[in-house]
């Protein structure tokens, strides 16, 4: 008895128990949250508004304008039609805008034409030039006649401009010659840039009643086109001289002198053209200076009618002549 309770406390102490395995615990419950989506608005804005339309006298009035051809002309009309119709500014500036481009394109396009012209064109090629002519005749108790003539050629080159000259002024008083002046003259110009460009200058003169029976001038220098519009135009020019004088009464002499000069062209309307030409050279022992004013206005075609006043100075003049002669003329112009 007791060796089987013995028995019994041993396999009792010896015996292993397996452990109990707990279950992890249950998931949470999925909880699905449905959210509504947000209501769609729409917004609807209200259509622009149709912009005033340009009344058909105004914009009739630009279309004749922008056909004249004149700049002056559109400017003037467009100026008037946004005053007077401030509420269609854009359309008259749109009509404007392209009216400037087109005249800029028909610009660009007629210079390459003149480019290309003026490549293949020859020496003698594309000169123009003016023609002037006048006389005086008075009998009677003095008898007087003069003669006054002018030619004048000038080419515009694509580097290079020319410049001829030749004048001559003859006055008689009772048979006995009173005035004698002749003058000729070639002005190479080099274009530098649009306004800045270099000259040469040969020239000569006769004019025994100032003192000289011959003189030569050659020079260079460099000019500037001061305003350079197309209805005003102001040009400056200076540089050294060399002149050649054969006097009438002492010996010949050459000298060095500086020279300036300045040329005005103003077209005052269409048809009114003042013009205003000078030069003055400064020399050892003698100064002399000459300066035109002329007022042309048009008549018929190329034909034009010229109202000039001419002053010539000679600081040496002979000690018998006057220094300054003044002459004012009345002539025809004809340019070709």
């Amino acid at each position: 008895m007791s060796f089987l309770l013995a028995l019994a406390m041993q396999v009792a102490t010896t015996t292993e128990v397996p452990p109990v395995e707990l279950l992890p615990p249950p998931p949470p419950p999925i909880v699905f949250i449905v959210i509504p989506p947000p209501p769609v608005i729409l917004a609807l804005n209200p259509p622009p508004p149709i912009p005033p339309k340009l009344p058909e006298q105004v914009k009739a009035v630009i279309d004749a304008a922008i056909d004249s051809g004149d700049p002056a002309a559109v400017a003037a009309v467009v100026k008037f039609a946004k005053a007077t119709n401030p509420e269609t500014a854009a359309q008259v500036d749109a009509m404007n805008t392209a009216y400037l481009a087109n005249l800029e394109a028909k610009r660009l396009r007629e210079e390459r034409q003149r480019r290309d012209a003026l490549l293949a064109a020859g020496p003698l090629d594309y000169w123009t030039g003016q023609v002037e002519a006048g006389a005086s005749r008075s009998t009677g108790n003095t008898r007087n006649l003069g003669l006054y003539g002018s030619v004048k050629l000038g080419r515009n080159g694509i580097n290079w401009q020319h410049k001829v000259e030749a004048r001559a002024d003859i006055q008689k008083t009772d048979g006995v010659t009173t005035t004698e002046r002749i003058l000729g003259s070639w002005q190479p110009n080099y274009k530098i840039d649009d306004r800045l460009y270099a000259y040469g200058l040969g020239q000569y003169e006769h004019d025994p009643f100032l003192g000289y029976d011959h003189r030569y001038t050659a020079g260079s220098g460099m000019g500037f086109h001061v305003i350079a519009k197309p209805d005003i135009r102001l040009d400056l020019e200076g540089g050294p001289a060399v002149r050649y004088t054969d006097y009438v009464v002492e010996p010949a002499q050459t000298t060095i002198a500086g020279r300036a000069s300045l040329a005005f062209n103003w077209k005052i309307t269409p048809t009114l053209t003042l013009t205003q030409d000078g030069a003055m050279f400064v020399e050892t022992g003698n100064t002399n200076a000459s300066s035109t004013t002329a007022l042309e206005t048009q008549l018929i075609g190329a034909l034009k009618a010229r109202f000039s006043y001419h002053i010539q100075y000679e600081r040496d003049a002979p000690i018998d002549n006057r220094k300054v002669d003044t002459l004012s003329r009345a002539t025809l112009l004809y340019n070709f």
